[in-house]
């Protein structure tokens, strides 16, 4: 049995699954990250009206718990899949990116004004972890 949190036991289950049902010749990089693509939108939907209030309130509901665990699990099996086909170590890859980060954005403390005397020491650009 695999271990649910172990991410290359997770790629091998995928991996099966996939050969199973004879798949494996539509996962091709391209095919696999539209699938990503689309099941991301499939979560932003879950979102797409809510107040943010509303939104940070989602997982109370049994049915939208439910809703939001099923696509992020739709996302993650198409990234492991996905960066297996290609070779990708995801774990490796998103700490390399952790690093780059907090080299590109360095810790400012808030009230210290930033570079362009933002009051919480960020300029617009460097708000976002992933870019």
């Amino acid at each position: 049995m695999t271990d649910n949190n172990d991410v290359a036991g997770l790629q091998r289950r995928l991996a099966e699954f996939a050969a199973a049902r004879d798949w494996q010749p539509y996962h091709t990089p391209k095919n696999l990250v539209a699938a990503l693509s689309v099941e991301a939108a499939e979560l932003l939907e879950i979102f797409q009206w809510l107040t943010p209030e509303q939104a940070e309130r989602v997982m109370e509901d049994p049915e939208s718990a439910h809703r939001v665990a099923d696509e992020v699990a739709d996302v993650l099996a198409y990234l492991l899949q996905f960066c297996q086909v290609l070779g990708v170590d995801p774990l490796a890859a998103l700490a390399a990116k952790i690093d780059r980060n907090e080299v590109r954005f360095p810790v400012r403390r808030r009230g210290g004004g930033g570079e362009d005397g933002a009051a919480d020491g960020a300029t617009d650009g460097d708000r976002h972890s992933s870019e």
